[in-house]
């Protein structure tokens, strides 16, 4: 099943991040992208959003460099956007592998993208890797860590919940009960003719 398999290569993206657990590292991936396209992108993605995470904790401290924060966040945004291509090239993946699907009269289209669920998934497995932290830190209070494992439980349970809907998606797709469209994000801030601020620079 698509789920398990994007599963499994989020934790193996994680796993990875953590060895040496800094988002200055050199990015590489076990899956060459012409062999194995689709484990090539959701490992990508992961990692994208991985290391984001972590970007955000860095970001938050109080005591940071103004510099620092600035130049941090315009790695947060270049990250952002690394992010939406991510999951307009998985996007596509799925238009093109069902391009040839017979579409059923009564099929829908669903709110919601495969890879936009994709990336709701690679988010949820940072927050049980780092949730499972938590209720597990040995220099945490016992309430703290009674308070992480509830808020776990909720995680894997949700966890099981979008894989099931993602799966069930996927399947509807492959057999016309859905059809999907891919809607380019059209980001206007980071668009030199479309962001006034910039466009004032040129």
């Amino acid at each position: 099943m698509f789920t398990e398999t994007a599963d499994k290569i989020f934790q193996e993206v994680i796993d990875k991040y953590h060895i040496i657990n800094n988002p200055y590292q050199t990015f590489s991936s076990p899956y060459d992208k012409d062999d194995s396209l689709l484990e090539h992108l959701l490992y990508r993605k992961c990692w994208i959003d991985t290391v984001q995470w972590h970007y955000e904790d860095i970001i938050r401290d109080p005591d940071i460099d103004p510099v620092a924060a600035l130049v941090l966040k315009r790695k947060i945004d270049s990250s952002n956007q690394d992010r939406t291509d991510m999951v307009e090239y998985i996007d596509g993946y799925f238009l093109e592998k069902y391009s040839n699907v017979t579409v059923l009269d009564s099929a829908t289209i669903n709110t919601e993208s495969p890879a936009w669920g994709v990336d709701r998934l690679s988010i949820l497995a940072l927050k049980v890797y780092h949730m499972n932290e938590e209720a597990n830190r040995e220099d945490a209070s016992q309430t703290h860590r009674e308070s992480c494992r509830k808020k776990l439980d909720v995680l894997l349970e949700q966890r099981v919940d979008l894989s099931t809907a993602i799966q069930q998606l996927i399947d509807d797709i492959e057999n016309g009960r859905k059809f999907m469209k891919v809607y380019k994000q059209m980001k206007m801030y980071n668009d030199d003719e479309l962001n006034p601020v910039l466009r004032g620079q040129k």
